[in-house]
């Protein structure tokens, strides 16, 4: 789907608004912020002490934000369009700095009665950082010094900033437990990706500007060290980034849609590359033409003579290189192990065709390709017991309630699995697709195969059972099946949160020859629907050999084809 665009100004454009509602660019809004920040001292550093001079990126950012204006019908006044300012970009361009500074004018500026400006990171230490530049710059303005009246002053024993208006600017906990009712003016979240979980974002950010005009969340974070793309720094990297190939005219997904409350403003590797780790292994690291591109503050706040003394170690060292990724060039990486196929490979093979038009096809919860489909397809199902739900979603990392609403996973009541229910899915499945080999976990086959078998046989359903087992023998050509046909885009996968957040849980044992299997001790967290993708994949194998439904015989005589 096309992106349908209001052109604003010659650098700015909106989705279009829909019937009767009005935007435009207000140059005088965008104007307050900058002379505001022109009032203040730079915070930190050697410019510590000098006018705050907004770099082109940070003007640009106050125009594509607080510039874009929207009239509210009820009060008859303009009002800012825009509530999410996202800003990703490498660390040392000064980001702490500009959000202080935005900060302060939400605190005094911003035309709100009683301002609340909460500043959270993922810890306190963090979030100090935005603090002490805030403090910095009120002490040595004319806000808060003594011959100047002072309208502005910090508390160093509860780290906020107070205002003689009734305004506070104060760092807050992570606890979120504790975040339930503030009424923020303004919220600044530095370093998202370093949040531990999205119940922090999840409740400052829903609900607590609904009492506000003009609510502002601001973002200012670089890339994160996120090796299973699994955070909620992730979650709204990923959002973002794709709001903006969709405003350029080139969505990912039929499904892309635009969400206009936000205003993502992007720089790095990920965003330049869409995180295709193809394009990334095309790039050179090495080309200064790249830094800049990277860190529009190149040659004032990141200094070129640092960048180019941190590349001859990254020349050096693998690690070192990740590093210079992650913190110059802002990739999203891994500095840990990662394993078996990474994520960005599983989130490029995603299916977004009809469940119906694979009815009378074969399947071994994975579709080969076939007549009438053109790749390899997954559909996933998964069972989760309801029992103590809260502590296994703290203990799993995942929040199972949701991915149920989703129709992502279904919750059996009680403490253990409904077998009952798994066996009435694959009846189901085998008389809608014609099931034509089943490949079954040995456990689960000891609980369920013959009831299964009996059942199957009395529906006069041609559907074989077949043990795989656990072992190298019985994963690694699976796997390695698996493995190339995604790097191929030749096996696609219905999207499914709870089967993403398996397969990046999946950490692998490796053999002498280079046989693998998945760990579930060794993984980071659960990894049951992966399994037993890797169990249909063998089941297919053995299908496709057109051999008695034995894979350790298929495996040894070999017969696998892509």
């Amino acid at each position: 789907m096309s992106a349908a665009l209001l052109r604003l100004t010659d650098t700015i454009s909106v989705p279009m608004p829909e019937e009767g509602e009005e935007v435009r660019f207000d140059g005088d809004a965008a104007r307050l912020v900058k002379d505001f920040i022109g009032l203040l001292p730079f915070g930190q550093n050697e410019w510590a002490g000098k006018p705050f001079e907004l770099l082109p990126w940070e003007t640009d950012a106050i125009r594509q934000f607080y510039g874009v204006v929207a009239r509210d019908v009820q009060e008859d006044i303009w009002l800012r369009y825009r509530q999410h300012l996202y800003i990703e970009i490498p660390k040392k361009n000064g980001k702490s700095e500009f959000a202080a500074a935005l900060g302060l004018y939400h605190l005094l500026a911003d035309g709100e009665s009683l301002p609340n400006v909460g500043i959270f990171a993922a810890d306190k230490d963090n979030a100090s950082i935005v603090y002490g530049a805030a403090k910095y710059m009120v002490e040595h303005s004319c806000l808060g010094r003594p011959e100047h009246d002072p309208i502005a002053w910090a508390v160093d024993s509860r780290r906020e900033i107070r205002t003689k208006y009734g305004g506070v600017m104060k760092v807050y906990s992570s606890d979120a437990k504790t975040k339930h009712g503030y009424s923020f003016s303004a919220v600044i979240f530095d370093e998202l990706h370093a949040q531990p979980d999205r119940r922090l974002w999840d409740v400052v950010t829903t609900g607590s500007g609904d009492a506000r005009r003009q609510p502002a969340y601001l973002v200012l974070t670089t890339a994160g060290d996120d090796p299973d793309r699994s955070s909620i720094g992730w979650e709204i990297h990923e959002k973002c980034r794709r709001l903006l190939n969709w405003r350029a005219g080139s969505p990912e997904s039929e499904t892309d849609r635009d969400d206009p409350s936000w205003c993502p403003i992007m720089y790095g590797i990920s965003v330049l590359t869409r995180d295709d780790p193809d394009a990334i292994a095309a790039l050179d690291i090495y080309d200064p033409a790249l830094w800049k591109a990277c860190n529009p503050s190149l040659g004032v706040t990141v200094k070129l003579r640092t960048v180019r003394q941190h590349v001859r170690s990254a020349r050096q060292s693998e690690a070192e290189e990740r590093l210079f990724r992650w913190l110059r060039l802002n990739q999203w990486v891994s500095t840990k192990a990662v394993g078996w196929v990474p994520l960005t490979i599983y989130d490029r093979t995603q299916w977004n065709g009809d469940v119906e038009t694979l009815r009378g096809k074969a399947f071994v919860l994975l579709f080969p390709k076939q007549e009438g489909l053109e790749t390899a397809v997954t559909l996933w199902r998964a069972w989760v017991p309801d029992s103590d739900i809260e502590a296994r979603e703290r203990r799993d990392h995942a929040p199972y309630r949701d991915w149920e609403r989703a129709r992502f996973l279904r919750l059996c009541e009680g403490n253990l699995i409904d077998y009952p229910d798994v066996e009435a899915v694959i009846l189901e499945a085998a008389e809608t697709y014609e099931l034509e080999l089943l490949g079954m976990d040995p456990y689960l086959s000891r609980t369920i195969s013959a009831s299964l078998a009996a059942r199957l046989k009395e529906k006069r359903l041609k559907t074989e059972l077949v043990e795989i087992p656990q072992t190298m023998l019985g994963m690694s050509p699976a796997m390695a099946w698996i493995k190339k046909a995604m790097y191929a885009r030749m096996l696609l996968h219905q999207h499914n949160t709870c089967a993403r957040y398996c397969f990046g849980n999946v950490r692998c044992a490796v053999d002498g020859n280079g046989n693998t299997k998945p760990m579930k001790n060794r993984s980071r967290g659960r990894i049951d629907v992966t399994v037993a993708w890797i169990i249909s994949a063998a089941a297919m194998l053995v299908a496709v050999a057109n051999k008695k439904p034995d894979v350790a015989d298929t495996i040894r005589q070999g017969g696998f084809r892509f």
